[in-house]
């Protein structure tokens, strides 16, 4: 490991990694008084119907599903509510695999302690109000991020707005997938197999949880570079580090980069759901979906089927956000 994190309280390791990896940590303190995301999860509403013109502060969940919706034209709320999921699933993911594979440990990130912007992009949408260092398992992981967080949260958005569970517990499964994955992407790029190696491990691991078993399954390998990237991750990390090429971005601790080293190929994985990113309008299916085309498209008699489309940033962007953010959708 890099680093341990009693000896980088701002998680500044994480950086190089790219914005999506990103979490505010003890300071500064956040620009504005923000929620919770256990007041986000909280099951108080469960029993209204979600109000679309609630504030960030007063309804965070819904604030942030109506910004998906807006953003994206979606035709039915549930479509940007699935959307919504598999963005926050993404940023978490990605937050604890990159603690674990740069420290060693991740931080105890209980709902109580995570203050979210939903009006916000990465790396801007997630601040840790203490840090406090747990170990970097399997088990401690998915005790954090599936029990503690995706549990609510998939809990609130099928009791709110009618999304199958079975359909949110495969979004979080493609989120840690594309999360992983590209953790191996940049290892690779810098020459750390070490890193990329933890990052299967854990991985795979994570995906044998109960609350994940039967979502998906990997199928083989992708090239670590080619034009139809599976996830909005990899689609929007590829555009963070042509930026930092370009201006010359410092890469931070522990990251100096072997000029002469290429990632090798990438694991593959195919949910068993569908997010219905297809739904929205001029969109495509995502590339670990299901389906090979959307459904009720025709394919042109003879053509061979072409890989799956890269999924877009599948939330919002505040103004104040970068745009290069890695990441499946968080602002």
């Amino acid at each position: 490991m890099d680093l341990d994190l009693d000896s980088d309280p701002g998680l500044a390791a994480l950086r190089p990694l790219g914005g999506f990896f990103v979490l505010r940590a003890s300071r500064p303190s956040p620009p504005l008084a923000l929620p919770t995301l256990a007041h986000a999860y909280a099951p108080v509403y469960g029993g209204v119907a979600p109000d679309v013109h609630a504030g960030a502060g007063e309804d965070p969940l819904a604030f942030r599903v109506g910004k998906v919706a807006a953003v994206l034209r979606a035709p039915e709320i549930r479509v940007a509510a699935s959307v919504a999921h598999q963005g926050l699933a993404a940023r978490l993911w990605s937050v604890a695999l990159g603690c674990a594979v740069r420290y060693g440990g991740v931080p105890d990130l209980a709902p109580r302690l995570l203050r979210w912007d939903p009006d916000a992009g990465a790396p801007d949408d997630l601040w840790l109000a203490e840090l406090r260092p747990l170990p970097g398992d399997v088990g401690t992981i998915g005790e954090a991020v599936l029990r503690g967080h995706l549990a609510p949260l998939t809990a609130a958005l099928h009791t709110r707005y009618r999304v199958a569970t079975g359909l949110l517990w495969g979004n979080a499964a493609s989120a840690l997938a594309g999360a992983g994955r590209e953790l191996e992407r940049w290892a690779g790029h810098h020459g750390r197999a070490d890193i990329a190696d933890h990052a299967r491990s854990l991985t795979t691991g994570l995906l044998d949880h109960p609350l994940l078993t039967g979502t998906g399954t990997f199928t083989g390998t992708l090239p670590a570079t080619g034009p139809f990237p599976a996830t909005a991750i990899e689609t929007e990390t590829a555009t963070e580090t042509a930026t930092e090429t370009a201006t010359g971005t410092e890469p931070g601790p522990g990251c100096e980069s072997d000029p002469g080293t290429e990632p090798g190929p990438l694991p593959a994985f195919r949910r068993r759901s569908c997010c219905l990113y297809y739904r929205v309008p001029g969109s495509g299916i995502c590339g670990d979906c299901c389906f090979s085309r959307p459904p009720g498209s025709a394919r042109p008699p003879g053509s061979a089927r072409p890989p799956g489309p890269a999924r877009p940033a599948a939330a919002p962007r505040s103004p104040r956000s970068r745009r290069s953010s890695p990441g499946a959708p968080s602002g």
